[in-house]
């Protein structure tokens, strides 16, 4: 596929970059219209999710170049060059997720609660960026034939963009999108739920989305490795564990405490 969606003179613009700017409008638009239900203050949200979306990107970064460290020693600058691939989702999540603590802590904000409503457009940018990796033919599969990807049904052009140096591959970033997509539709059942409690979105978003990567990422043939493992797989499962316990220990309280409808009581100094 060509990674290029428009170029201006001497200047590319690229699917990749496009494709996560949109996954970002989406994102803070369904945030901002649920903070609205729970009366928090716009500039509070739009710092948040400012703050946040710049450190996980930072975060991102850091933590491919990490794990990749032989491809960049020769060349530091192009570390730089993120328009050309190369952001490790999990690091975005973890350096968002420490970002939003310390603002929430500052804030006196409570920090589950705005999990919980980040966690919807959270997975939905996820689905939306993933197409990112197809335009720059990158985050596939295993080797495999045309006939294999007909009979799964999968839309021509995807598999014409799966054609790759002469081989065809797993389209991965395909498989991870849907589940997202399915991710999102699954939590926005679950938010209608009259007792859902605070902190149980977050939980299931780490759940669900923790246990399609980990068998997703076993057909990567590009994945972050340390030790022998596939790093994405040991972090799924260390927060699908964290997910499950912190679901467990909410669904403990009883039917009517800490709901998640419950309007915000918080006094947010901001």
């Amino acid at each position: 596929m060509d990674p290029v969606m428009l170029k201006i003179g001497n200047f590319d613009i690229k699917w990749y970059s496009v494709l996560i700017l949109l996954g970002v409008i989406f994102g803070y638009y369904i945030l901002s219209k649920e903070a609205k239900k729970f009366n928090y203050p716009k500039d509070f949200i739009f710092n948040l999710f400012f703050w946040a979306m710049i450190c996980g990107f930072i975060g991102a970064r850091l933590y491919y170049v990490f794990f990749n460290w032989t491809l960049y020693r020769s060349d530091p600058l192009s570390i730089f060059k993120i328009w050309e691939g190369g952001l490790a989702i999990h690091g975005g999540i973890i350096f968002g997720f420490l970002t939003m603590y310390f603002y929430c802590k500052h804030y006196r904000a409570r920090l589950i609660k705005i999990t919980d409503m980040v966690a919807i457009p959270l997975l939905l940018a996820q689905s939306i960026g993933r197409w990112g990796n197809f335009f720059n033919s990158e985050a596939h599969g295993m080797e495999t034939t045309f006939a294999h990807l007909q009979n799964l049904h999968i839309p021509k052009f995807i598999i014409e963009g799966m054609y790759i140096n002469g081989h065809y591959y797993q389209p991965t970033f395909l498989y991870e999108s849907l589940w997202c997509l399915v991710g999102v539709i699954i939590l926005v059942l679950v938010k209608k739920y009259r007792y859902l409690k605070v902190g149980q979105l977050t939980t299931i978003y780490l759940m669900w989305y923790s246990f399609g990567r980990f068998f997703i990422e076993a057909f990567r043939t590009d994945s972050l490795m340390f030790g022998g493992f596939k790093v994405a797989q040991i972090v799924s499962v260390i927060l699908f564990i964290i997910g499950l316990l912190a679901f467990m220990i909410l669904s403990r309280k009883s039917k009517f405490e800490d709901l998640y409808r419950e309007p915000n009581h918080e006094e947010i100094r901001f």
